[in-house]
């Protein structure tokens, strides 16, 4: 089945990927994280899907309140500073995916995760540079609970101050103000990591809105509430 947000973003698209893959893998180099031993057991999303509020009527006041996890205590997000379409929330499922399927359409700053009955769960996002960078279908092959972040040399040759952080010091440690956030997934395509990922960030500010670095950044509690129905091997279209 054709997806009907593809078109209407193809020639933007290419427009956006014209500088070339080379320049395109260093741009997402900047996502790139330090991997452990990955944990292959599969998360299975849940049965039904929590209501999360926006057009479900739900009180965005609980989705965005501070939030106690894995020992970090997230602060409560400002929402009323956001334009109330970025906040997480059911629709109709205009994408044409079947159910079980991310989405990330970078021309509205939206990421769907696709349910039965033709709906939808969508999020707010802001794209850094790197976030348009990739398009195309892949899968989540993994994800992390507050992952370490690793600047790529690249970037810590632009930006110094970043050596504390490299590889070779072993990345910034998870935290509040690490820039994957909360979670992060893991994108890969034929088996080979993209470097692109799906990540937190308490920069609710950016949601929304183009940023100068990162790839798909969502509010860490959303990205919390994402992680847990998107289950190792979901499918992915970026457009």
């Amino acid at each position: 089945m054709s997806n009907p947000l593809t078109q209407t973003r193809a020639d933007r698209r290419r427009f956006l990927l014209s500088a070339g893959s080379l320049a395109a893998t260093f741009a997402l180099a900047s996502c790139a994280t330090r991997i452990g031993p990955v944990d292959r057991t599969v998360e299975l999303a849940p049965a039904e899907p929590f209501m999360g509020g926006g057009s479900s009527g739900l009180n965005p006041a609980a989705m965005y309140g501070p939030v106690y996890d894995e020992g970090y205590q997230i602060p409560a997000v400002p929402f009323e500073k956001i334009d109330p379409q970025f906040y997480r929330q059911i629709v109709p499922n205009p994408t044409g995916e079947k159910p079980g399927t991310v989405v990330v359409d970078t021309g509205s700053h939206f990421l769907y995760y696709t349910m039965p009955n033709g709906q939808a769960m969508r999020y707010g996002v802001g794209l850094g540079r790197e976030g348009f960078a990739w398009s195309g279908r892949a899968v989540v092959q993994w994800k992390r609970k507050w992952p370490t972040w690793t600047p790529p040399d690249e970037m810590i040759a632009r930006q110094p101050e970043l050596a504390p952080y490299s590889a070779e010091n072993g990345g910034m440690e998870p935290g509040l103000n690490n820039p994957l956030g909360a979670r992060a997934l893991y994108i890969f395509q034929n088996g080979e990591d993209t470097l692109y990922r799906l990540h937190g960030s308490p920069e609710w500010a950016s949601i929304g809105r183009n940023v100068s670095s990162g790839c798909v950044r969502l509010m860490n509690q959303d990205v919390i509430d994402l992680y847990d129905r998107v289950p190792n091997g979901t499918p992915i279209v970026v457009i």
